[in-house]
């Protein structure tokens, strides 16, 4: 069997790749939960239910898409330059550190102030995580894809010595704590229980969904991105956009760490991440690492993540929810080569 180019693409697209590795996960999923004994139907209408069944659950979902999205479009910025950032998590990580920090100088400012100070914080934080790699890719090659990854310990690393060092909760009890943020420094409510990050995420993705089209310095990267020789023909300087995309990649998961502090987290803690980084990779692949397209791919996996907390109650692992998530993309890039490409079967001797 060989693969071979079609003459005219299969319609349909990304889109269509999507709902066909939906359909191929929700099908290998319910084989997993039959063969180990646990509910199909009643499992999946519960996740249903709890990820899109309602308002309530809905603006829920939307909470947790805010970050998925951030990360997701985190990843496809760098990728626009052939860049692979495996660091979103770290990033997420040490940008909500640095709001956390920026909490504590200005816990008397008036919440506005304070709520935009962390999220600025945030975002510069996330791109000095991103600026070692970026350097050492741009002066001396190292891959940008081991420096990310470690630095995702390191940034884990960095809050537990904070949590159990200078940061500590002195009236906590229990295991150590790392002081709440003030309670202004709170997005509020927008609809049922989404909160104003909603908004600023869709706002923050339109922008570079815009500006990695329609700008000059995003024509420029992705002639960078496509082929190095002509960058450099043309005048574009490859070390300088291999900096400026690293550090405003990190800058973006660095924000979406800000947004979890002031949304729905009360305090920094390590699960603040809670694997967005690494979920926003998928959420990047399947949106062919174009911008315009992780927010409903991020709206997707909010709802299968939240869903997968649900079913906890009908005695189902919420690892269902992750099985699901990896099944997708497995399915999604077999159904977006299989639109590109047909198996042929060929015959050994007539090849011969």
């Amino acid at each position: 069997m060989v693969l071979a180019r079609r003459e005219h693409p299969t319609r349909g697209g990304q889109p269509l790749a999507f709902l066909v590795g939906l359909i191929f996960a929700l099908v290998v999923g319910a084989l997993l939960l039959w063969s180990s004994g646990d509910p199909v139907v009643d499992t999946y209408q519960r996740m249903w239910e709890r990820s899109f069944g309602s308002a309530d659950v809905i603006s829920a979902t939307f909470n947790r898409a805010v970050p998925l999205a951030l990360a997701g479009l985190a990843v496809s910025i760098a990728a626009k330059m052939g860049l692979w950032n495996i660091g979103a998590e770290g990033q997420i990580l040490f940008g909500a550190t640095a709001a956390a920090g920026m909490a504590r100088i200005g816990d008397s400012w008036p919440g506005p102030v304070l709520i935009v100070a962390m999220l600025l914080a945030a975002a510069v934080g996330g791109a000095l995580w991103a600026l070692g790699p970026a350097l050492a890719r741009a002066e001396i090659g190292v891959s940008e894809i081991i420096t990310t990854l470690m630095l995702n310990e390191v940034a884990l690393r960095v809050i537990r010595y904070l949590q159990n060092g200078a940061w500590k909760d002195k009236e906590g009890f229990g295991f150590p704590q790392i002081t709440p943020r003030p309670p202004q420094a709170e997005l509020g409510q927008i609809w049922q229980r989404a909160h104003l990050g909603v908004l600023i995420a869709v706002g923050v993705i339109m922008f570079f969904a815009w500006f990695m089209n329609r700008s000059v310095w995003g024509y420029e990267l992705r002639i960078a991105g496509s082929s190095a020789k002509a960058a450099t023909y043309v005048g574009i300087s490859m070390r300088a956009k291999i900096m400026g995309v690293m550090l405003l990649s990190g800058a973006v998961a660095g924000f979406a760490g800000g947004i979890e502090l002031t949304g729905t987290a009360t305090r920094l803690n390590e699960n603040i991440s809670n694997g967005f980084g690494f979920a926003g990779i998928i959420v990047a692949a399947l949106a062919l690492m174009r911008p315009s397209g992780v927010l409903l791919v991020a709206v997707a996996f909010g709802g299968l993540q939240v869903g997968g907390l649900s079913i906890q109650s009908l005695g189902v692992s919420s690892a269902v929810a992750s099985i699901l998530q990896a099944l997708i993309l497995f399915g999604a890039i077999g159904a977006a080569v299989l639109s590109t490409y047909q198996i042929k079967l060929v015959d050994r001797k007539v090849a011969s």
